[in-house]
């Protein structure tokens, strides 16, 4: 009878060790990140909540930190043809601190704009989001590994990082952000 009753509470026991487990664990889009909830404008001057404003439930985000990340991200661009595959909804996101006034930001927009310019159907500047906020609070956030490299993330509109690669394209990174684009990779 001691046995039976020793079993039962060991299994009772290994039950609540699995239950407290399962909701202790950290959820996929815990441990990839979160893009912070922010009010900002496209460079085309029109506002755009994010994420949840983002044209499509999965976005390529070409996030970028400093003046010298601009190489990399123009090899994700070139690299998975963004310019030419229509599929693909993505948007360059320079992240920038935040100058503490609307002059500082209207000043460095109009910069970006000057960097950036546009086609003739203003395609270019409608996909460069430039994000004024800390950082490195969007960098711990996200997920992200520091502000050292340029990242392509996959966001969807609850902002949860569904995929991210950092650094130059690389045909590998590719397959898997494009796996993830289409939804087949969680």
């Amino acid at each position: 009878m001691r046995n039976v009753w020793l079993n039962t509470l060991a299994w009772v026991a290994a039950v609540l060790v699995a239950l407290t487990l399962a909701f202790a664990a950290p959820t996929e889009s815990g441990v990839m990140g979160r893009m912070p909830s922010l009010q900002t404008k496209l460079l085309d001057q029109r506002p755009i909540n994010l994420p949840e404003g983002l044209g499509s439930d999965r976005t390529l985000a070409l996030i970028s930190f400093q003046r010298g990340h601009r190489e990399e991200v123009e090899s994700w661009i070139t690299g998975l043809q963004l310019r030419q595959d229509s599929s693909i909804h993505w948007v360059r996101m320079p992240v920038l601190d935040d100058p503490g006034s609307t002059a500082g930001r209207s000043e460095i927009e109009h910069r970006l704009r000057m960097r950036y310019g546009a086609d003739a159907s203003g395609a270019i500047a409608a996909s460069v989001v430039p994000v004024f906020t800390d950082r490195n609070a969007f960098v711990r956030s996200a997920g992200l590994n520091g502000i050292d490299r340029a990242y392509a993330v996959v966001l969807n509109r609850r902002g949860e990082v569904l995929a991210r690669v950092e650094g130059q394209f690389d045909p590998a990174k590719a397959a898997t952000l494009r796996e993830t684009l289409r939804g087949s990779a969680m």
